[in-house]
């Protein structure tokens, strides 16, 4: 496996034999699976440990072997059982593996007792997710909230990157004091680069705040894509976009948001936001790391939830979305929220009539796509401009023939729905304004305007 160029320390590349060979190891409790299957959609077991092979994957490490750790209790030492760590022990030395990835979340005592155990570096889901958001993030903002998650998760950590703890000696001569551990120096570092990073990041927020309203000037509505990663958000948002945002059949293959903007049928231009994928048991540090980013969404006009239909669990993710969404204050009851059920194309003709009497059903009918075909585009197109369209006020307003400016002025900010001259030269024009123009066009057109309704 290469080394990551972005750091100068490489936390999950170890040293020694099996570098880049890994086994993923599945420890899943089987009372809460089995009891969830009662409440709510859950995985099964199979489903999490793929889906944990694939995020092992998605940093090109090379997953020799894998297997389920059925628990009954969590230890607190080591997680699994005694049992289970000895016979683990034993697939590490004859697979000869440098990485053994846990699909939990660890903590740090555990994690340095099964790494003494295992003789191999020890990476949990936490760790393993931000090591993929580390070699994603392109953009310097992507690149800062990967840090900051990083070094909030590893200031916990910092016990096991050490061997010489020892004090150091404070004041001058003989007479200084026993002087503070190395480990304490190490974490007053850390803190001291959180509280740097986080100065940024709050210029960050700023610059995208300025940048939102200046396209609430303009103003152009934004539609931002969420989903569960790999649902197949970046594939759509270049196909309606005609974009070059990378897509790829992996988990997290994009990182950093993208916005362009878009015409819709009627001619009216809105801004496309994809984002960060989610997925199940992301890390409350990420979320609070990339809350920057995220502010695309929570501040959208209308928010696209991507789905995989075709993914045997769908409805989990979907949940898994809808508790991510909930953490950033957006309820699953929002009306922004619309449903997109994406690769259709996958599904043979039966499992397609279930998806559309499912889709029936629904009281929010979800729009069916393939954003690989492009089938349903169009039928999506119209759905997010009529969704839009719910939103925004209706003017009727009366112009005098002579003022080609503010006839310009509607058109370059307001929706023009109709445009008709009378005889005598009057033009009067229908209308549709984003609200944060609503009071400004009254106040440019004061004493013109006929009527206003909102269109429900």
């Amino acid at each position: 496996m290469e080394p990551r160029q972005r750091d100068t320390r490489d936390h999950v590349t170890p040293a020694g034999s099996g570098v880049g060979r890994a086994i993923v190891i599945g420890p899943y409790r089987r009372e809460p699976y089995e009891r969830s299957q009662k409440v709510q959609p859950a995985r099964s077991p199979a489903a999490r440990l793929d889906e944990a092979i694939g995020l092992a994957r998605a940093i090109d490490l090379d997953v020799v072997d894998a297997g389920l750790a059925p628990l009954t209790d969590i230890q607190p030492a080591s997680y699994i059982g005694k049992g289970k760590v000895e016979e683990f022990a034993g697939l590490v030395k004859s697979h000869d593996v440098g990485l053994v990835i846990m699909d939990c979340a660890l903590s740090p005592v555990q994690q340095r007792n099964l790494e003494k155990a295992w003789h191999a570096k020890v990476l949990d889901r936490t760790g393993l997710i931000l090591e993929i958001f580390g070699r994603r993030a392109r953009t310097r903002e992507g690149t800062l909230q990967v840090e900051l998650a990083h070094l909030n998760y590893q200031r916990s950590r910092l016990v096991r990157s050490w061997t010489h703890l020892e004090r150091q000696r404070g004041g001058f001569g003989f007479l200084g004091g026993p002087g503070e551990t190395q480990i304490e120096t190490d974490r007053r570092i850390i803190a001291e680069r959180i509280a740097r990073i986080k100065q940024e990041l709050e210029g960050v927020k700023r610059t995208r705040h300025l940048h939102r309203e200046s396209r609430r000037r303009v103003p152009y509505p934004i539609v931002a894509f969420v989903g569960y990663t790999n649902a197949g958000k970046s594939t759509l948002f270049n196909r309606m976009t005609a974009a070059n945002v990378t897509s790829a059949d992996m988990l997290f293959a994009t990182l950093d948001p993208t916005l362009r903007a878009v015409e819709l049928p009627h001619g009216e231009r809105v801004i496309l936001s994809d984002t960060v994928g989610f997925i199940s048991d992301l890390p409350t540090t990420l979320i609070a790391a990339f809350r920057a980013t995220l502010e695309e969404v929570i501040e959208a006009d209308l928010i696209l939830h991507v789905r995989d239909v075709s993914h045997e669990d769908a409805q989990a993710q979907s949940s898994d979305v809808e508790q991510v969404l909930g953490e950033l204050g957006i309820a699953a009851t929002d009306p922004r929220l619309l449903e997109v059920w994406n690769k259709i194309d996958r599904l043979d003709g039966e499992a397609r009539e279930r998806m559309e009497n499912s889709a029936h059903r629904m009281a929010r009918r979800p729009v069916p796509v393939s954003a690989l075909t492009g089938e349903g585009i169009d039928a999506l197109k119209a759905e997010i401009e009529e969704r839009l369209a719910g939103s925004r006020a209706r003017f009727q307003i009366t112009l005098d023939g002579a003022d080609g400016a503010g006839v310009s002025w509607l058109h370059r900010n307001t929706e023009v729905l109709s445009k008709t001259v009378a005889s005598d030269g009057q033009v009067a024009m229908t209308v549709r304004v984003h609200p944060a123009n609503a009071q400004l066009l009254q106040a440019r057109f004061a004493g013109r305007v006929e009527a206003a309704a909102h269109i429900g």
